[in-house]
């Protein structure tokens, strides 16, 4: 004869599947948006400090000014602030929080049904 799993083990079961895909899928997203944003920052650099002399505008080569060098280079500095918010993980740390909360208590409520 099968033995039924009881809700409370399959709700903590589910509770720690979530986690693993959330960390998965989040560490997943995260790296590749730090990649795109990597080759973004290094074409605002390679803009900013004039290894690029010109842009096509209209279909033809125009020389890169300084004043426009200049936006390059903030362009870059704040793609570094994204990047480094995103490695943060601020929010996945949360998430990962909030759900180690849920598991503690469906944990202590699956102790609590025993008693």
């Amino acid at each position: 004869m099968r033995g039924k799993i009881s809700r409370k083990l399959m709700i903590a079961r589910r509770v720690s599947e979530l986690k693993q895909k959330l960390k998965v899928n989040t560490q997943d997203i995260r790296s590749k948006t730090i990649v795109n944003l990597e080759q973004l920052f290094d074409l605002a650099v390679s803009l900013a400090n004039g290894k690029v002399k010109t842009q096509t505008e209209d279909g033809k080569a125009v020389k890169v000014t300084l004043k426009q060098r200049q936006m390059w280079a903030r362009v870059a500095a704040y793609v570094a602030q994204i990047i480094n918010s995103i490695a943060s993980g601020f929010d996945e740390r949360q998430i990962d929080l909030q759900l180690d909360e849920l598991e503690k208590l469906v944990n202590e409520t699956k102790a609590k049904a025993k008693t």
